[in-house]
């Protein structure tokens, strides 16, 4: 990047900024704009600079550039060396890409209580801690607890029931509270609840799948595979897609496709098009991400399903129960001009007190169950938030490398291919671990 261009970015970041706090403020934070996660930072920041006898030199300011572009544009600024801000938002799945240009850091000793290992996790590349994790994002499956009670009380339902999971599963089952599913189990209920399948269903389909070529897709895929015991690598870095695992877990998509279990379309589907095939009333379970359960729990959004609906984690594998995780987080610049300053805000904001309030303010900060108790009246969906990705969140080994992206976009490509009968199960799995041996090596 030339010396024009970089200008060009550091002119966009104080064009658009919105300060916050004293105008000579010392500690400069860099934020994404708009939503909860603007709205939170500015409640925390607040309650930080209002602290009695807090250092003039030591209170934060607060800058924010427009989304679109914006990691792109962080890339810019902290690979040419920037002092416009000492802290800045961090994903889980772009840390790779900034980690050269940033200081691991040290949070609060209450860290780990507030907010668990495996969500801590979500800031960490390479060992080490980059950031606070400050907001949350996970899979949660969403069903109808009208039909499953409906299916669950019903003995000639469950003969069906059994009859069709023997047929397509090769294994007679019998109907469960979906809180004990296996991906046998949820398989077995998407297809009685499919009309082409079981004549009776209440519902044309029993699942909505999102299989459109698009990274956020894979995320959404892949606790099935990690479930069998999958993972991107091994320990000693080799690539480790090509198994029984990642095969079980797409051939599970495939079947349901191949089932009509999903509409036709869902090839074409992402997050907005299976929320509106689920509150369309037709559908019966959803694995979703849990920034939906405001819409399709809230009766002028959802009248058709938001009175039924009900959530839990996704269903087990071999392993057990696992959902994936990633977060949004602030992490230290490596040239930051007050260091000092911004080590000891980033200190305070893994805290107890900087969580709750944080939350408080409309974030979505992952809490353990000690934590999230005192605020549960307030944000109920946190306490679910908190307690899955808990006990089942998971970081996949290399994907808060630099290419995770590049990662995930690969294996959208490729997987796709195989629900859509473009490559075979054989050439897409190697495919991938070709091009995951490339990019993670580099």
């Amino acid at each position: 990047m030339n010396n024009s261009m970089i200008k060009a970015v550091t002119a966009t970041l104080f064009a658009t900024a919105m300060p916050l706090g004293s105008a000579h403020a010392a500690v400069t934070v860099l934020g994404w704009p708009g939503g909860p996660e603007e709205t939170a930072l500015r409640a925390v920041t607040e309650i930080y600079n209002n602290q009695e006898g807090l250092a003039e030199e030591d209170r934060v300011e607060l800058l924010f550039f427009a989304r679109d572009g914006f990691w792109d544009k962080l890339q810019a600024d902290l690979a040419a060396g920037t002092t416009a801000f000492d802290l800045n938002l961090l994903a889980t799945y772009s840390i790779g890409r900034y980690a050269p240009f940033m200081e691991p850091v040290t949070l609060s000793d209450e860290a780990e209580a507030v907010y668990g290992e495996s969500v801590l996790s979500t800031m960490q590349f390479e060992g080490a801690q980059y950031g606070v994790p400050t907001d949350l994002s996970l899979h949660v499956m969403y069903y109808r607890q009208d039909l499953i009670d409906a299916l669950l009380a019903d003995p000639d339902a469950a003969q069906t029931y059994g009859d069709i999971s023997e047929e397509y599963l090769g294994t007679r089952l019998e109907p469960k509270n979906p809180d004990e599913w296996t991906w046998d189990d949820y398989a077995a209920t998407a297809l009685y609840f499919t009309q082409s399948v079981n004549p009776d269903s209440p519902t044309r389909y029993g699942t909505v799948l999102q299989m459109q070529n698009l990274l956020f897709n894979m995320m959404v895929w892949q606790s099935t595979a990690r479930s069998y015991g999958g993972n991107w690598m091994d320990d000693a870095g080799n690539v480790t897609v090509d198994s029984e695992a990642y095969r079980r877990g797409l051939e599970l998509y495939k079947l349901l496709y191949d089932a009509g279990t999903t509409p036709q379309d869902s090839t074409s589907y992402e997050f907005p098009e299976a929320n509106a095939a689920f509150t369309s009333g037709q559908v019966a379970t959803m694995l979703q991400w849990n920034g939906a359960a405001a819409e399709l729990t809230n009766p002028e959004t959802a009248p058709a399903v938001a009175e039924s609906v009900a959530i839990v984690a996704p269903p087990a594998g071999d392993e057990g129960r696992f959902t994936h995780i990633h977060g949004l987080g602030f992490g230290l610049n490596q040239n930051a001009p007050n260091k000092e300053g911004a080590a000891a805000f980033l200190q305070w904001l893994s805290t107890e007190k900087a969580a709750l309030a944080y939350a408080a303010a409309g974030g979505a900060p992952a809490l353990t169950p000690d934590v999230v108790s005192q605020i549960a009246d307030a944000r109920p969906e946190l306490v679910q938030l908190g307690e899955f990705a808990s006990q089942y969140g998971y970081v996949m080994n290399g994907a808060t490398g630099a290419n995770a992206l590049s990662v995930y976009e690969l294996q959208a490509q490729h997987f796709t291919g195989y629900w859509t009968g473009q490559e075979t199960l054989d050439e897409a799995l190697s495919a991938v671990s070709a091009g995951m041996e490339e990019l993670l090596s580099k």
